[in-house]
């Protein structure tokens, strides 16, 4: 471990005046933000979502003032990460890149302003140490919120290849990637695994009667009522059209009988609430691995043959 940097007193102070003065320093940024919309976003939050990381980061920023370390300001640093994972929380409450930088140019502004209050013992030499110290974090934070912001459009590109872009299920390609992966999974394993398959009864007439945008709600309630009906490990997609699919992980023969049930109690309750027709209705068949079939092709057959023949006697 590299041997922490000797400073003056006077340093070590001002980096323990930082550190004691955190939550105070990141309500002034808060507030300097909120000032003339230079952060527009921040006035839609509580305060303790405008707060964010900031307390936790200039914490760090004093330690690294008061206890000077090269690996601190590393990539892989505490002060990096820290100011990566504020980045990407903001992104994520809907923040433009470009308001989470400026938050971190009000951090620059604010904190200089302390110091200079501050900074009245200090030598010349001593100063430019401390404006040196402090730049090197300031770039590392800009550093770190392109790569959060990088982050973010890399996964959102990954969710767009995998998702259908009405329901945000698994498109068709993703889903029977997955199907095939989890089957081999469960071979390995000896576990169950039961498909599902359910069909929008006479989408077609939907369309023609209440129009292609009451149709996409319509599919869209169907792919909610799903994914609200399923576990952290099991998969639903859209296959196409009016077609979905459901992946049961860990079940027993009786699971598909048991998500059915559930389904249509489901169907029924958004009909009562006037979120569908009052005559709609979904058909459904499942198949189980492997009890019942020993592969993905058997699987998709008799999910299918099950779904036919229920509409036939629908």
């Amino acid at each position: 471990m590299t041997a922490p940097i000797a400073l003056p007193p006077a340093l070590t102070e001002l980096g323990a005046a930082v550190r004691e003065n955190g939550w105070l320093l990141a309500a002034e940024i808060v507030d300097e933000g909120l000032r003339d919309d230079a952060v527009p976003s921040l006035a839609r939050l509580g305060r303790a979502a405008q707060l964010g990381d900031l307390p936790t980061f200039l914490a760090e920023l004093g330690r690294e003032l008061q206890e000077p370390q090269p690996g601190r300001l590393r990539i892989a640093g505490p002060a990096a990460g820290i100011a990566r994972e504020h980045s990407r929380g903001r992104l994520l409450l809907g923040f433009s890149p470009r308001e989470v930088v400026t938050e971190f140019m009000l951090l620059r502004r604010v904190l200089w302003r302390f110091v200079a209050s501050r900074s009245g013992p200090l030598e010349p030499d001593e100063l430019f140490q401390l404006e040196r110290r402090i730049n090197e974090m300031i770039d590392r934070i800009a550093i770190e919120c392109i790569v959060a912001y990088v982050d973010r459009m890399t996964a959102d590109l990954v969710d767009e290849a995998r998702c259908d872009p009405l329901t945000s299920l698994l498109n068709h390609q993703t889903f029977t990637d997955q199907l095939n992966a989890e089957l081999a999974r469960a071979s390995r394993y000896d576990w169950g695994i039961t498909l599902v398959l359910v069909d929008v009864d006479r989408f077609q007439e939907i369309n023609d009667v209440y129009g292609h945008i009451d149709g996409d709600r319509i599919l869209h309630r169907v792919a909610d009522l799903m994914r609200g009906m399923l576990r952290a490990s099991d998969l639903a997609g859209r296959l196409g059209g009016d077609e979905f699919a459901v992946l049961l992980l860990h079940t027993d023969k009786h699971g598909g009988d048991r998500f059915l049930h559930r389904l249509q109690r489901g169907i029924a309750n958004l009909r009562d609430a006037g979120d569908v027709p009052l005559d709609f209705t979904v058909t459904a068949g499942s198949a189980h691995f492997p009890s019942e079939v020993p592969d993905a092709s058997g699987l998709l057959r008799l999910a299918d043959q099950r779904q036919q023949a229920a509409k036939v006697v629908g």
